[in-house]
């Protein structure tokens, strides 16, 4: 019997130290950098992310659509050296990647973007391009409100969360959210406050360098 107990707690403690390390990148910028945990529960996107950082393909690219208030988003490989007021936003590796949508869209929290549902109805995710949440706080009534039309509830935790910190909520249960701000929030705000012009396009650039870090 003894040598069964030990067989277990033996199993558990090889389950223990096989366990995964948490992941994080670092998103530099000229305002600053942020730290970002990814998802575990999101293994598609985050491995497609961390594949995309090891080949260095953000480096350079530009935070190309910039909305106050909601959020800043970037990753589309035409922006690389784009000329001032060019479009942006339709580049990609070209494939996409089968949504994992579940997480809310708290402030800092890092979601892939993706083309709307009327071309794209299973909701998948653009294959680079993302985007980080500023949004901002919210009352009780609207979360309220957003349940009513969603048909889901927020549990206490995330509703306070959503009081507290802010969010876009409206996003919820439509894109794949996979990683969030972990250290640097500040950038988010920083970023989200600069001058736009045509297409919410920074009149100047905002560049990244994403990089694996402990």
């Amino acid at each position: 019997m003894k040598l069964r107990y030990l067989g277990y707690i033996l199993m558990a403690l090889i389950a223990l130290g096989c366990k995964k390390a948490t992941q994080y990148v670092m998103i530099e910028t000229p305002y600053g950098n942020m730290k970002v945990e990814l998802y575990e529960n999101t293994p598609n996107h985050k491995a497609n992310f961390l594949k995309l950082v090891d080949e260095k393909f953000y480096d350079q690219l530009l935070f190309h659509r910039v909305i106050g208030g909601f959020m800043i988003q970037g990753g589309d490989p035409e922006s690389r050296n784009a000329h001032p007021g060019k479009r942006l936003g339709s580049g990609g590796p070209g494939y996409t990647i089968p949504h994992e949508i579940g997480s809310p869209h708290f402030k800092g929290t890092l979601a892939a973007a993706r083309q709307g549902n009327a071309t794209n109805p299973q909701k998948s995710s653009s294959g680079s391009q993302f985007y980080i949440v500023q949004g901002q706080p919210l009352l009780g009534s609207e979360l309220t409100s957003f349940e009513q039309k969603k048909g889901f509830k927020y549990n206490e935790v995330q509703r306070n969360k959503y009081i507290e910190l802010g969010g876009t909520p409206m996003l919820d249960g439509e894109y794949t959210v996979f990683g969030e701000v972990v250290e640097g929030m500040d950038v988010i705000d920083k970023i989200a406050a600069v001058q736009t012009g045509q297409s919410d396009r920074p009149v100047e650039d905002v560049w990244m360098v994403i990089k694996r870090v402990n």
